[in-house]
């Protein structure tokens, strides 16, 4: 069933647990997504950027068809927009959420061009998240892992000037493969939970590990961003399985495979296995995820 973002995210914030935002940009990895969440009865955030996929208009009509179909709640989101065109292109594309990165900009710009975006996005009930702090490259690691983190007493003032529905905050993690380990701020982390009243966002999931991402679930994050590490699972499962002849031919079911166990494991690390809300008694048997058969 479709859900809102942040309808996902007050529930996790509520039960303290985080929901993982797996990235997705073919039918494929959409559909290992949600199988992989309706195994575990777990709610799932799916995230595609411009990044991903030239054609975000058709791909939204795939999420649409399958998210209704699904037996949990599933929410959509634009991620990392970084200007006003990119930031609309998500809204006219039809997601229900939209992350609105105006992070490497001074404070006040940031808060000018994210106030605007929400006021735009609210207008017809799609859910805003931005990033205070800046979370940066793993490859840059040895300075972006301690620079621009958030602070407590601006991010409380953040949410208040721009009125956006969860946000993400910058304690040491990083984008993509790290260069060095991981070190997370969890007393700033904590410090941040106890402030901030919308709920907070992790980016940079990929490779922090998953002792980390646990701890960090427990102590205040509801939405954990992961891409890195699913196109590396598909990766490895397709060397596993072997390639060679015609073994190639299951090229696609061997992928997904890879992708649907990296996500059944992510689920179990951020604690929202078995957290899924019942959908709406009555409906159609159409309203499931499709099969590979129907599809």
């Amino acid at each position: 069933m479709i859900a809102k973002l942040s309808e996902i995210l007050g529930h996790a914030k509520e039960g303290r647990y985080g929901v993982p935002a797996i990235s997705a940009a073919n039918e494929f990895t959409l559909r290992a997504c949600i199988e992989a969440a309706e195994e575990a009865k777990s709610p799932v955030i799916i995230l595609t950027g411009y990044y991903q996929t030239d054609g975000v208009n058709y791909f939204t009509r795939i999420i649409e068809d399958f998210s209704c179909r699904a037996s949990v709640p599933v929410a959509a989101m634009w991620d990392h927009s970084s200007n006003f065109k990119e930031s609309v292109r998500g809204i006219r594309a039809g997601f229900g959420s939209i992350m609105v990165d105006r992070s490497s900009l001074p404070y006040e710009q940031n808060v000018a061009e994210v106030k605007e975006m929400v006021r735009i996005a609210h207008a017809v009930d799609i859910d805003v998240e931005a990033e205070l702090g800046h979370v940066g490259s793993g490859v840059n690691y040895a300075v972006d892992g301690n620079s621009a983190l958030t602070v407590p007493e601006e991010a409380v003032r953040y949410v208040k000037e721009t009125g956006v529905d969860c946000l993400a905050v910058a304690i040491g993690t990083a984008h993509g493969v790290y260069k060095g380990e991981p070190k997370l701020r969890f007393d700033l982390l904590d410090e941040l939970a106890a402030k901030v009243p919308v709920p907070l966002v992790l980016h940079g999931g990929s490779g922090t590990g998953d002792e980390n991402i646990a701890r960090a679930c427990r102590s205040g994050i509801c939405k954990v961003n992961v891409a890195n590490e699913l196109m590396r699972a598909c990766l490895d499962s397709l060397l596993a399985d072997g390639m060679e002849g015609n073994n190639i031919y299951r090229f696609w079911p061997v992928m997904e495979k890879g992708y649907k166990q990296k996500c059944q494991h992510l689920f179990d690390v951020c604690g929202c296995s078995g957290k899924a809300w019942a959908a709406v008694q009555g409906l159609s048997p159409k309203f499931r995820a499709p099969s590979k058969t129907e599809a």
